[in-house]
């Protein structure tokens, strides 16, 4: 039991190292890269080879992907009575990890004279990925947690699904051929926001998670 409580707790941690890694670092980061937008630029640009902070933002993602990873597996055990519906949660956030941490780390987002790479295609398309997994989280987690248990954690999850969708689609306007309009314009802060939507629903995860395990300890389940 202990054992298995340490793990979940590593797992919690890993997610709050991460949810406040990625938030903070594209912000750190961002002026080391003369001419950097936040808001017109998106974080793959950050780990292009012509970026000057390349190498530390690719090595950051690629830790990401295995602290995600952990948590997807810490989650697992968390929620290991909940049946599928769990496991599905779990394999879904660590794809997430996989697509956008390890993806995007391994794969640089490189263009040549305006033409996608051959490594720009696998970083879109593993993160693609994972972005699909986690916008299907939320709709996972309603199976997860009853309503009758939380009723305030299902309205939440119906909110960010939405919102989280919104935001993508507000991302995919990039590949509009008017890239001059407000929408494909601000590819940047469209991304941060849903970033931030997941990082946040990834967060309420992790302190139910905590707060479950503590619950078990207590009654020495």
């Amino acid at each position: 039991m202990k054992k298995n409580s340490n793990f979940v707790f590593m797992a919690v941690g890993a997610c709050l190292v991460v949810s406040v890694g990625e938030l903070l670092s594209t912000f750190a980061m961002g002026p080391f890269y003369p001419g950097y937008s936040q808001l017109k630029e998106t974080m793959s640009a950050l780990g292009a080879s012509d970026s000057p902070i390349s190498g530390p933002i690719s090595a950051w993602w690629i830790l990401m992907g295995f602290l995600l990873i952990l948590f997807g597996l810490g989650f697992r055990r968390a929620f290991l009575e909940r049946g599928v519906s769990a496991l599905v949660a779990s394999w879904l956030i660590m794809l997430y990890g996989f697509g956008e941490g390890f993806g995007s780390g391994a794969f640089k987002a490189n263009y040549i004279a305006g033409e996608y790479t051959n490594s720009a295609m696998v970083h879109d398309t593993l993160g693609g990925i994972g972005v699909v997994a986690i916008l299907i989280l939320p709709l996972i987690m309603l199976w997860v947690i009853s309503k009758e248990e939380m009723p305030r954690f299902h309205r939440l999850s119906k909110i960010l699904f939405v919102t989280g969708i919104a935001t993508v689609l507000l991302f995919m306007f990039r590949f509009s051929s008017s890239n001059d309009t407000f929408l494909a314009e601000y590819k940047g802060l469209w991304q941060r926001l849903f970033m931030l939507n997941t990082y946040i629903y990834l967060v309420v995860i992790a302190a139910i998670m905590w707060k479950q395990q503590v619950k078990k300890i207590a009654s020495g389940l």
